[in-house]
């Protein structure tokens, strides 16, 4: 499995290297070699290792006649055909505007015309990585059996942490493009998201993380952690050597076209903008992937210093990323409600008083249903104000085109596929809002029950009479069940439901599988601990979870919203000009 998976690694860049040449044409010619020489030198490394440590294809002495097969883990469900590819296809594609970022400080300059495909091709591995994330945690949910989505594994980590850095460099870019603020952070940004990315490629397959994800181990470690220390020390000397001379062509260009961006009146407005909000909000991103990083890495760090072994827990994963998850997602809805530039004087009640009610009403909604839980109700109205602040924009294209041209609401619709980036960018914010409400739900308000039941016996979880019918034994090809069967409703009208206990071969210990009724308030969990030989007893344990299937629908969202703000445009003739330059008129 880790030589195929450097293989399939190696594979998906070529896919990308290629559709990428493809899609810039015979454009941005002073930067293609560039980025190109860098796309094949990560090319040459893949391929050296599928040639050498890494060969899928090495004869094996003795044949055995029959393989282990799979981890019995990755055995259990359809996702597993998805989640792995797809994860790969965020991994490897932030390899593209990495190689786009060094093309700039190898050739001295950063034109508006290079930043919009950078960031175009920054949002597309985003979005797979972002699926690949949630069609992971729904794995989790569907396999493990605890009833959980998020464990802060290792390797779970290993893929946050670049999600964290590249939606920090999703936001920056803009004000780079907009305003020529924040030029050298953002490209920082950007070359850190690939280095986590290799760094959690590294976590993957090295083998050195105790992680149901890490199924190997293999001396391909300090190969690739060579590796990444060539391209960090690649990185940065570029950053160190080559970041003044954007600074040179930037004021050369300004120059030529009548001076510089024209700034704020004031320092007062110039806080109160929305680049000054998108800062912020990248301050905290950058500390959320700090604080993850090093509760990642410490235990590693630890045995390797001290030789001892420590963990580090979900309650300090949890502390960190409750305040600091709020605080983003409320930037969320600060940052689009401040106008670029800065905020004019007593605009600010207008702006945000609408939305701070909204979040109010949200939270008393909540309340009045029950869920009262301080954090609870802080995350509501932080979910209604981001809400409101997210359907305000959204709407704007709208209402400009309705008040300017008279048009009817049906036809200014289409303004919104117009406004594409600034669509989509909003219907993935309104997934982030939903997974907030979906996570401060089910984790602030999970209740779990472990029943021992006869057959023919009944118990009531949450208001849900459950009746343990039997069981059976059911073979497979390639293992056998040993299946409960639960009648759930009055005389099963809620359907029935079979948490199974899975033999394998090659396995010592069972490998459960829950059952789940799902519910748009919630979610009833099924998941078997015990069964007597006779199948006359068992032990289950029931969690209900409300709110948990939204959590599902974040992926779609997200990944609908990068699709409309990436998808092409017809192109226009595209201006030379450094990135936040002011143009003459």
């Amino acid at each position: 499995s880790l030589s195929g998976s450097i293989l399939f690694w190696g594979g998906v860049l070529g896919i990308y290297v290629g559709g990428w040449t493809l899609a810039m044409g015979d454009r941005h010619r002073e930067y293609l070699p560039w980025a190109l020489h860098v796309l094949l030198g990560i090319s040459v490394f893949f391929a050296l290792l599928v040639a050498s440590i890494a060969n899928p294809f090495a004869p094996v002495f003795p044949v055995p006649l029959d393989g282990p097969g799979p981890n019995p883990l990755l055995q259990n469900h359809w996702l597993m055909s998805i989640h792995p590819p797809t994860l790969y296809l965020g991994y490897v594609g932030m390899a593209v505007p990495y190689a786009m970022i060094c093309a700039a400080l190898l050739a001295g300059r950063l034109e508006a015309g290079w930043m919009d495909p950078l960031r175009r091709w920054a949002i597309l591995p985003w979005t797979f990585l972002s699926a690949g994330i949630v069609l992971g945690g729904w794995w989790s949910y569907e396999v493990l059996g605890w009833g959980g989505a998020w464990a802060w594994d290792p390797v779970e980590n290993a893929s946050f942490h670049p999600w964290l850095t590249g939606t920090a460099f999703l936001h920056s870019a803009m004000v780079v493009q907009r305003r020529g603020w924040m030029r050298d952070w953002t490209l920082t940004l950007g070359m850190s998201t690939f280095l986590l990315t290799l760094v959690g490629t590294f976590m993957t397959r090295s083998g050195v993380f105790n992680s149901v994800h890490s199924f190997t181990q293999s001396d391909i470690g300090p190969v690739f952690l060579a590796f990444i220390a060539v391209v960090l020390t690649y990185s940065v000397a570029l950053l160190a050597l080559r970041s003044h001379t954007l600074d040179d062509e930037s004021e050369r260009m300004d120059a030529a076209l009548g001076g510089r961006a024209v700034a704020s009146k004031n320092a007062m407005q110039r806080i109160f903008s929305r680049e000054t909000a998108i800062l912020v909000q990248n301050a905290l991103f950058t500390v959320f992937t700090f604080t993850v990083l090093l509760g990642t890495l410490y235990p590693l760090i630890t045995e390797a210093v001290e030789d001892r072994r420590v963990s580090v827990g979900e309650p300090y994963f949890d502390r960190w990323a409750l305040p600091l998850g709020l605080l983003i997602v409320f930037m969320m809805g600060v940052g689009p409600a401040l106008p670029w530039g800065g905020l004019k004087h007593g605009d600010a009640p207008r702006r945000f008083a609408p939305g701070a009610v909204a979040g109010l009403v949200l939270a008393l909604i909540f309340g009045g249903l029950g869920f009262t839980k301080p954090w609870t109700l802080v995350a509501m109205w932080v979910a209604g104000f981001a809400l409101w602040t997210s359907l305000v924009e959204l709407a704007e294209p709208v209402r400009i085109r309705m008040r300017a041209h008279g048009e009817a609401f049906g036809r200014a619709l289409g303004g919104l596929l117009k406004a594409r980036r600034r669509t989509g960018a909003h219907i993935a914010h309104l997934g982030i809002i939903l997974a907030l409400v979906s996570l401060a739900l089910s984790k602030g308000y999970r209740v779990e029950q472990d029943l021992a039941m006869q057959r023919g016996e009944t118990a009531v979880v949450h208001g849900f009479p459950v009746r343990f019918t039997g069981a059976a034994e059911v073979k497979e090809d390639h293992r056998t069940s040993r299946r409960a069967t639960f009648a759930l409703g009055k005389d099963g009208g809620l359907g029935t439901y079979e948490p199974r206990m899975n033999f394998y071969p090659a396995n010592r210990e069972p490998v459960f599988t829950p059952a789940v009724h799902v519910r748009p308030e919630g979610d009833l969990y099924f998941s078997l601990i015990e069964m007597t030989p006779d199948g006359n007893e068992v032990v289950v344990r029931i969690i209900w979870q409300p709110g948990q299937m939204w959590l599902w629908l974040v992926g779609p969202m997200i990944a609908i919203g990068s699709w409309i703000a990436i998808w092409p445009t017809r192109r226009k003739a595209e201006a030379r000009v450094p990135a936040g330059a002011a143009v003459a008129k």
